[in-house]
């Protein structure tokens, strides 16, 4: 079997591993629990997961979906999670090669993973994600030959002051809050691995991306325009696109202009 492949085969069960542990992020960091202990148990029975019971998509399979406790559906969205990170783990092996680059982009997307499912589920950017998040990224972001420490302070700042602008000047015209703090701590996290470039394409993708989905979403809800859509999703995904393509989609949108 050729070495790119058996190395793209364990970065993709190293991505399942981790994706497992990003299913208890996602679970515990709202509550505010701890994320080691106690171990992964059944949310219906207590019932505590073995070893066997726990290994990445295989145990979900052996086990249909259920405990093997009580037999409670288990949410596929376990699954799912360890299969995206899974995914992402091969994506950035693919695209920045063995090497620390594709490490940073890694554990980043990894980190996106657990604050998008959180804001699906709670409407919430836990500050014990982005907080710590912003020293750490910056830190690594000199280890990115492409991203200069200027780059990161500037990316950190548009990222954080521009949102930040946005959310003050909606407050100040309507007398209500229209996006939450964590979009902008979120914003400014990625600004230091994206560079304000990258923070200006983020911002225009998501809000292109949130607009396609939420005024569907509106003139088809019985919520009417009241309808909340967290932003934190489409930051994430845009944020994922401009790693990948971000290069590629800005020339082919000024070749557009033309």
């Amino acid at each position: 079997m050729p070495q790119p492949i058996i190395v793209g085969i364990f970065a993709f069960f190293f991505g399942l591993c981790i994706g497992s542990f990003l299913n208890v992020c996602i679970y515990r960091l709202p509550t505010s629990r701890s994320i080691v202990r106690p171990r992964s148990m059944c949310l219906k029975c207590g019932h505590q997961l073995s070893a066997a019971d726990n290994i990445p998509l295989l145990s979900y399979a052996a086990l249909g979906g259920k405990c093997r406790s009580c037999g409670v559906r288990i949410s596929l969205r376990y699954p799912l999670v360890e299969l995206l990170s899974g995914i992402m783990a091969v994506a950035a092996l693919y695209r920045f090669g063995l090497t620390p680059q594709a490490l940073i982009y890694y554990i980043f997307i990894a980190t996106l993973i657990v604050i998008t499912f959180i804001d699906l589920d709670h409407r919430i950017i836990p500050d014990v994600v982005t907080l710590p998040g912003i020293p750490v990224f910056f830190l690594a972001a000199l280890f990115l030959p492409e991203v200069s420490v200027k780059d990161s302070i500037t990316g950190l700042l548009a990222g954080g002051g521009i949102l930040f602008l946005v959310a003050w000047s909606y407050e100040r015209l309507t007398g209500k809050e229209g996006m939450g703090g964590g979009d902008i701590k979120l914003l400014a996290m990625m600004g230091t691995l994206l560079g304000w470039k990258g923070v200006v394409f983020t911002i225009f993708v998501s809000s292109a991306a949130g607009t396609l989905v939420g005024i569907p979403l509106m003139l088809f809800s019985r919520a009417d325009m009241k309808l909340a859509i967290p932003y934190g999703p489409f930051l994430a995904a845009a944020c994922v696109a401009y790693f990948f393509f971000g290069p590629e989609l800005i020339g082919w949108y000024f070749n557009m202009l033309r």
